[in-house]
């Protein structure tokens, strides 16, 4: 106690601020990896490594300790190739995204994207025609558009379930609008995710599909269940399920509508991390009050 009292009455303000920057590093670090395959497997090597070191220490393991200490280095080399997939979406995800500002749509486009969306989930819903619909925030989606037709249209329900009818050439594959509010493609191929932290590991590929386009950028993705009519959102990694038309409007203005302002900063982030939390409680309080 009396070694901390000395280190607190030495603290310089310059300390103190660098000891904040090192403070909010780490913590944007966390919030880049968040919802990845890294997390599992870091807090599993933490875990190994604690566990070794307590018990070199509390046995006075001499052998185990050497080890341990000529293993750091060693360790530190191997951590890029293990987290190598999860460090390049990372790297990915800044080099796409828009740090100082947003490269949305105008507000009055999203809102009424948001409406043809919301109306055109409920009519593939009821008819229990599977969709995929991407909207772009600000990380760039071409590399996807080009593996779908280009259409470059206008965003209407009656388009989007025209292009989702089972006997279309175009129902295979996921519509992508793009950060101006239009139909930029139909039948693009999405990544899959790799994770294993769904909720249901049942579910098919178009589920996964969506949480793989969310994971490499900030896009949203709008799911509609081929098999049950169900309807979802994907976000930053994260899948919500079993929304109406009713919270998937609250959903998406909350991601998408005129409160969206996050970015791919760390003040964004944060943002998001509130709002993800919100739009959760909001969807268990009706939930709960509709059940």
């Amino acid at each position: 106690m009396e070694q901390i009292a000395v280190v607190l009455q030495n603290l310089a303000p310059s300390d103190i601020v660098d000891i904040a920057i090192v403070t909010l590093l780490f913590y944007s670090i966390s919030f880049l990896f968040r919802g990845t395959q890294a997390v599992t497997l870091f807090r599993g090597i933490a875990l190994i490594v604690i566990g070794l070191i307590a018990l070199a220490t509390v046995l006075n393991l001499q052998a185990l300790s050497w080890l341990l200490v000529n293993s750091l280095a060693a360790l530190v080399i191997a951590i890029p190739v293990i987290f190598q997939p999860e460090i390049r979406r990372v790297l990915e995800r800044l080099g796409r995204g828009s740090i100082f500002g947003s490269r949305q749509a105008p507000e009055e486009i999203r809102v009424s994207v948001i409406k043809e969306i919301c109306a055109a989930a409920e009519k593939l819903s009821e008819r229990r025609h599977g969709a995929l619909v991407v909207l772009q925030r600000n990380s760039g989606l071409d590399e996807f558009i080009r593996t779908g037709v280009q259409l470059d249209s206008t965003v209407t329900a009656d388009l989007l379930v025209t292009l989702f009818w089972p006997r279309t050439e175009l129902h295979d594959g996921a519509v992508i609008i793009d950060n101006s509010g239009r139909i930029a493609s139909a039948s693009s191929v999405l990544p899959i995710t790799a994770s294993r932290n769904l909720p249901n590991p049942n579910l098919g590929t178009r589920h996964r599909a969506a949480v793989g386009i969310s994971e490499v950028g900030d896009a949203l993705c709008v799911i509609v269940s081929e098999e049950t009519g169900k309807i979802g959102v994907t976000n930053g990694g994260r899948l919500i399920l079993d929304l109406d038309t009713q919270r998937l409007h609250l959903v998406l203005s909350a991601y998408y509508g005129p409160a969206d302002e996050t970015s791919v900063s760390i003040l964004g982030r944060v943002r998001e991390s509130l709002h993800d939390l919100s739009i959760r409680m909001q969807i268990r309080r009706r939930q709960q009050a509709n059940p």
